[in-house]
């Protein structure tokens, strides 16, 4: 009998394992369990977005506040639009929001930040942040070093 107590108690702790990894698998991934009671889209064009990913967070001020819904080529100008879901009511940014492509860490994930302004009219459904800034590339940047180096 003492026996089948331990065997129980082993299979419990490893069910438990796997619960936890597949929960910590949804959290890193960005899938949310829970849908929110309501959300709306803006777009943005960039003329780099260099490893931005859909589900990719969007914040303001550290906080996250939407997710990159889509990403798209305009093939006539060779921007990337990228269409973002935000979280709440539309009215909630302003017209001349900003919106910059930047990165976790040194060499971390890529997510869209969003730079309040201090208009008066607001953001609806399907408007466009025109106030961009597209991501800095570090490959990029150390290119340009070593060009200058050689001149």
């Amino acid at each position: 009998m003492r026996m089948r107590t331990v065997e129980i108690s082993v299979g419990a702790f490893v069910l438990a394992g796997l619960i936890a990894l597949v929960l910590l698998a949804i959290q890193v991934s960005g899938v949310s369990l829970t849908q929110s009671e309501q959300s709306y889209s803006i777009t943005a064009r960039f003329d780099d977005i260099a490893g931005l990913r859909p589900r990719a967070k969007v914040s303001m001020a550290g906080v996250t506040i939407g997710r990159v819904r889509d990403i798209a080529v305009d093939m006539e100008w060779g921007d990337a639009i990228v269409t973002m879901e935000i979280f709440g009511e539309p009215g909630s940014l302003t017209t001349d929001t900003g919106a910059k492509i930047l990165t976790e860490g040194i060499l971390g994930a890529r997510y869209v930040g969003l730079l309040p302004g201090g208009d008066d009219e607001k953001l609806g459904a399907g408007d466009e942040i025109t106030e961009t800034q597209g991501a800095l590339v570090l490959e990029n940047l150390i290119g340009d070093f070593l060009t200058s180096l050689g001149d």
